[in-house]
């Protein structure tokens, strides 16, 4: 597998197959010592992902630790140059919910407003409204909103798209994940990424109909994408944005 290929992040999965519950293990490159996590996953091959929390290795159940390893090795240049990134661009990706902040919203920003109150938030049309008590975690609340409003606007988007393919919506919840922008089952139905609310509406339409093309494809084959095209014709040029978007994905 060449380099490029790891360098555009896994952000999509169907199925949900579990992690290894192993603690995190270390591996030496060059000289220096990398935490990583290892996840056992039903796959070909070993692939690598890096984020904010480190090195995450996926491998196929079959693959030994010592195999996984040298594979870590082989691409040692690339893990320390993208764990560097990553260690440089964290701070800058980490968002500050004050009075007066910014926060991203579908594309645009909207401006937080805190006031006196019992933790709770509401949305305005240009702002996010905290009433908050002295001692609140403004993170937490505003996380919240953010979830909350994600939840309803990405329901109304599966329901338009499900019809637009001919079926019932499936059932929706949201996923937390770093690095996965959504995930399918024919068992549980469809998971999205409740931080696709940061990003313009365009976007989260083309992650609902790559999920909702899952439930007839299982695989990323040319009848897969053709299902893709039918009901989001312009997923080439979403998919190229979403993979420039996710080293910079704000982290609230």
């Amino acid at each position: 597998m060449s380099l490029p290929l790891f360098e555009q992040l896994s952000l999509f999965r169907f199925g949900a197959p579990p992690e290894d519950p192993a603690r995190p293990r270390i591996v030496l490159i060059g000289g220096r010592v990398v935490n990583y996590q290892l996840v056992r996953r039903r796959r070909r091959s070993v692939g690598l992902t890096i984020d904010e929390r480190g090195l995450t290795a996926a491998a196929p159940n079959h693959a030994t630790v010592k195999e996984i390893e040298r594979f870590i090795a082989d691409n040692g240049a690339w893990v320390l140059r993208k764990l560097e990134e990553f260690a440089d661009a964290g701070a800058r990706r980490q968002l500050s919910v004050r009075h007066g902040a910014k926060l991203p919203l579908l594309g645009s920003e909207i401006e937080v407003r805190v006031v006196a109150g019992a933790n709770r938030a509401r949305w305005e049309s240009d702002a996010l409204i905290i009433a908050a008590r002295d001692d609140a975690d403004l993170e937490a609340i505003a996380r919240r909103a953010f979830k909350q409003r994600a939840l309803q606007l990405f329901g109304e988007r599966l329901h338009q798209f499900a019809g637009r393919a001919g079926r019932a919506a499936p059932p929706l919840a949201l996923s937390s994940a770093r690095t996965r922008w959504g995930s399918c089952s024919e068992a549980s139905g469809i998971r999205l990424n409740w931080r696709l609310i940061h990003l313009p509406l365009a976007l989260i339409d083309y992650v609902v109909a790559h999920e909702l093309a899952h439930l007839r494809e299982m695989n990323h084959s040319p009848r897969f994408w053709a299902e893709v095209e039918s009901l989001f014709p312009d997923w080439r040029s979403a998919r190229s944005e979403l993979k420039r978007r996710a080293v910079s994905l704000p982290i609230l």
